[in-house]
């Protein structure tokens, strides 16, 4: 384990060393590209911490697997890549509904199918979103630094486990092989099971302790029971665990700002941010949000210096996080936007930012 102190790791070396300081004790994956450093790490560590590493046959088994070791109470996590999230999608609704808190990494590359494998990407925004079917919430956070890929590895599994929700940790080729130095902090806040009590989310009943559970992706009553065909338990059942996320946005949401005062916004996040710093630091009329939670979009945040501004979002896809920039943006008055969305691994620079303002 992680002593305090400073070092000097990969993205992917310090996602997987952030997750055993938190408590992950259970890890299934297949490997894939660029995320594979995550695995194989893991692999050669979480058994001496007493935990358990699996290699399965695919994506599907692997966030499975994970589901089924967290409602043991042992926090999981799996980490994948574009092709592999794909197909965890259908299991990622199923531990949503049955309100499972698990830890996904995403270290997205270029798309669509199998795309450019080894070239930075930002195109799973919505997927990390949308990507399953019906109606729920995830809560997605999105680093910009090997420092905060620890730091909000450790995030997600507090977040998991107090909203009983999967946790998608959207990391990327570039931040996953980049070295950057990173502090180890004297003390680590975890939050265990039912430390903390938010209204609508019941306690967390772990398998295996003596007590009898019914678990079910079916629409369910409060005892897990099926009940397929009634209007008003599939309303309650599925309002609550989507009310429980956005309701409580402005808990979750975590963003950084800088100079909100100024009449145009950079919106950005990821390691495409990184191009705006310089910018901003040249130009003394233009600030930056950066939301480190993408969803649920922290509206709460952005509702308060929105109004009035021209907003230049930057990302790596054709379309994505912009379309509910605008959205929110318009909502509380804000006047302009311009797009910089790149692709085919073109990482963003200051001077194109420049050249739209």
């Amino acid at each position: 384990m992680l002593t305090p102190g400073r070092y000097f790791l990969s993205g992917n070396v310090a996602t997987a060393e952030a997750a055993l300081l938190a408590g992950c004790r259970f890890y299934a994956g297949y490997p894939i590209t660029p995320s594979s450093e995550l695995m194989e790490h893991m692999s050669g560590r979480i058994e001496n911490e007493g935990g358990v590493f699996i290699q399965t046959e695919d994506e599907i088994s692997a966030i499975a697997a994970v589901i089924g070791a967290a409602m043991t109470g042992t926090k999981s996590m799996t980490a994948t890549s574009g092709p592999g999230f794909s197909l965890m999608q259908e299991n990622l609704g199923y531990a949503a509904m049955t309100e499972t808190p698990i830890v996904i990494v995403d270290v997205m590359r270029g798309g669509p199918s199998t795309g450019q494998v080894t070239v930075v990407a930002q195109g799973d925004v919505l997927q990390a979103r949308f990507g399953s079917h019906g109606d729920y919430e995830t809560i997605v956070l999105a680093p910009n630094s090997v420092q905060e890929l620890f730091d909000l590895t450790i995030k997600a599994f507090n977040l998991s486990i107090m909203f009983r929700n999967p946790v998608i940790l959207l990391s990327d080729a570039e931040l996953a092989h980049m070295t950057e130095k990173i502090t180890v902090p004297e003390k680590i806040d975890l939050v265990g099971f039912n430390d903390i009590e938010i209204e609508g989310i019941p306690k967390f009943t772990p398998l295996g302790i003596g007590g009898k559970l019914a678990i079910t992706g079916l629409t369910h009553n409060e005892k897990g029971y099926p009940i397929t065909t009634d209007v008003q338990v599939h309303r309650k059942l599925v309002t609550r665990i989507v009310n429980k996320i956005t309701k409580n946005e402005p808990i979750i949401s975590d963003v950084e700002i800088i100079n909100p005062e100024a009449d145009t916004l950079i919106v950005s996040y990821g390691i495409s941010s990184r191009a705006a710093y310089p910018v901003i630091k040249k130009h003394k009329d233009v600030g930056l949000f950066r939301p480190r939670t993408l969803w649920p979009f922290p509206e709460s945040k952005f509702k308060e210096i929105a109004k009035n501004k021209k907003i230049i979002v930057v990302e790596m896809n054709l379309r994505g996080y912009g379309l509910e920039v605008e959205r929110v943006g318009r909502k509380y008055g804000a006047k302009d936007f311009e797009y910089i969305n790149l692709i085919g691994g073109e990482v963003p620079k200051p001077y194109q930012i420049e050249e739209v303002l």
